[in-house]
C-alpha cells in the first residue's frame, strides 16, 4: 500500500509545485527554500556529528504549542541538538523568531522516499516527536528503518479524521505500528486510535499541552500597557478568522456598535496572506481601521484594529472583553480557545469545533464558553454578554479555572520522552 501511495505522490508532484507557486503569489515565502522540500539543505556541524531530536510541527499553531516542549528538551537534554520542521512559512517564521540559532529549522521533506531519505541521511535523528496527528507514511517508515524512535505528542483525532484514516486501513495500520508511544489529549482521541489499530501498550493519556499556557509578568505588563493605549474601550476579539468569517464578525460588530459606540473590533486573521484583503474589507465598510503592524495609535475614531502581525495572539487575547473563535463558523473545526480562556476572557464559538471537541466540552460544561448554532445567533449572544459585566466575569473565572485544572500535560509528555530516549540509548 505504501508503494502505491508513494507512486501516486510522485505522479502528483507537478501539481504540488504548481500549488506552491500559486500560493506564493499571495505569500512569496512559499517559493523560497524549495530545495528543502526535497531534502536538500546544509546542516550545521553539530547536527551532522551529534545526537539529534527531531520535532515536526506542521504550521504556526502546532509550532506555538511545541514551544514549551522544545524549551524543556533544550534544558533537560543539552547533549542533543533539536531540529524542528514545519510545512508552512508562517510556522518557519515562528520557530526562527522564538528560538533563533538554538534550534535548527528546515522545511519538512515532502513525503516521497527520495526526499525523506535525503533528509534523514543529513539529520540522523535519535528521536522524532510529531506534534498532534501529522502522520506521513514514508516519514514514519524510513525514520523507523533508520533506528529512530517515534513519539506522537499531543495527539488528537476527530471522528471525521478517524473515518478518513479508516478508509486506508492498511496504510494507517502500518503508520501506527511505527509509533513507539502516543501521548493522547483525551480518552475519546485514544479510543479512535485504538480502533484504527494502535497497540494499547503504546498509548498514554497525557492531556493537552495547550493547557500549559504561561502568562508571565512581562506579558501581563504588555497587555496592561496595550489596554491603556486602547483607551480602556470594550474589545471584541475575533481570533484566528478564516476566509468567509470576517464578514460574519463585522456584520455582528456593526450591529453591536449601535448600542455600544465605543466598542473596538480587534480582528486577527489566521493566515498572513489574508491581512491585506481583510484590511480592504474593513475599509470597504467604512470602518476606520488601524494596523497593528504599522504601530498605529488607536484613536477613539478607530472602529477596528487589525492584528496583522505574527506571534501576538496570546498578547492580544489579554485585552479582549469577549473573544469570538475563528474556524468555527466554517467547517474547519475551530481554532485554539485556550489563549483567551487563560486570560479569563469569555469565549463564543460557532458550531464547528470538532478539532477541539474535548476542550470545548470542558469549557461549555464549566460555563466558560458559549457555542452558537449559526452566524445568526452571534449578534444577540454578544449583545447580551457585552451588556452583562457580572456574567462576563463569571464566565471568565470559569474559563480560567478549566485551564488551571488541566495543566500538567507537558510534564507527563516529558516523562514519556525521557523513557523513550533512555530506551534508545540502551
Amino acid at each position: 500500500m505504501r508503494y502505491l501511495y508513494s507512486a501516486l505522490f510522485y505522479a502528483l508532484l507537478p501539481l504540488l509545485w504548481l500549488r506552491m507557486l500559486l500560493r506564493s503569489r499571495r505569500a512569496p515565502a512559499y517559493r523560497q527554500r524549495l530545495a528543502e522540500r526535497l531534502g536538500v539543505f546544509q546542516c550545521p556541524r553539530e547536527i551532522i556529528e551529534g545526537r539529534v531530536i527531531w520535532v515536526h510541527a506542521v504550521s504556526v499553531g502546532e509550532a506555538l504549542a511545541a514551544v514549551p516542549l522544545v524549551e524543556e528538551l533544550l534544558a533537560q537534554w543539552p547533549e542533543h541538538s533539536v531540529v524542528m520542521t514545519t510545512t508552512t512559512p508562517t510556522g518557519s517564521e515562528r520557530v526562527r523568531a522564538q528560538f533563533g540559532a538554538r534550534v535548527f529549522h528546515v522545511y519538512a521533506p515532502w513525503d516521497i522516499p527520495g526526499a525523506v531519505q535525503r533528509f534523514l541521511a543529513r539529520v540522523r535523528p535519535e528521536l522524532l516527536i510529531i506534534m498532534e496527528t501529522e502522520l506521513w507514511p514514508n516519514m514514519i517508515h524510513y525514520s523507523k528503518r533508520g533506528g529512530c524512535r517515534i513519539v506522537l505528542a499531543n495527539a488528537r483525532l476527530s471522528a471525521r479524521s478517524a473515518r478518513g484514516y479508516a478508509r486506508f486501513a492498511g496504510l494507517t495500520g502500518s503508520m501506527l505500528a511505527g509509533l513507539d508511544r502516543v501521548a493522547c489529549q483525551s480518552e475519546a482521541d485514544g479510543e479512535r486510535l485504538l480502533t484504527l489499530g494502535l497497540e494499547a501498550s503504546r498509548l498514554r493519556l497525557t492531556g493537552s499541552i495547550k493547557f500549559d499556557i504561561e502568562l508571565d509578568a512581562a506579558l501581563r505588563s504588555q497587555a496592561q500597557s496595550l489596554r491603556v493605549a486602547l483607551g480602556q474601550r470594550p474589545v471584541l476579539l475575533a481570533s484566528s478568522t478564516h476566509q468567509g468569517e470576517d464578514e460574519v464578525v463585522l456584520d455582528a460588530f456593526c450591529q453591536l456598535r449601535q448600542s455600544q459606540p465605543q466598542l473596538l473590533c480587534l480582528i486577527v486573521p489566521r493566515h498572513p496572506e489574508r491581512f491585506e484583503s481583510v484590511y480592504a474589507l474593513c475599509q470597504s465598510r467604512g470602518l476606520h481601521t488601524a494596523r497593528r503592524s504599522q504601530a498605529e495609535t488607536v484613536s477613539p475614531e478607530h472602529a477596528v484594529l487589525l492584528g496583522d502581525t505574527m506571534g501576538e495572539l496570546r498578547l492580544l487575547s489579554g485585552v479582549a472583553t469577549v473573544c469570538v473563535i475563528g474556524g468555527s463558523f466554517i467547517e474547519h473545526g475551530g481554532q485554539n480557545v485556550l489563549e483567551a480562556a487563560a486570560w479569563g476572557v469569555p469565549v463564543v464559538s460557532g458550531p464547528h469545533m470538532f478539532n477541539f471537541s474535548e476542550i470545548t466540552e470542558l469549557l461549555l460544561a464549566a460555563g466558560g464558553m458559549i457555542q452558537v448554532a449559526d452566524a445568526g445567533e452571534l449578534t444577540p449572544t454578544l449583545r447580551e454578554l457585552l451588556a452583562d459585566e457580572n456574567r462576563r466575569r463569571d464566565m471568565g473565572h470559569a474559563a480560567e479555572a478549566v485551564v488551571d485544572a488541566n495543566r500538567g500535560a507537558l510534564a507527563r509528555l516529558l516523562e514519556l520522552v525521557g523513557e523513550v530516549l533512555e530506551s534508545a540509548g540502551a
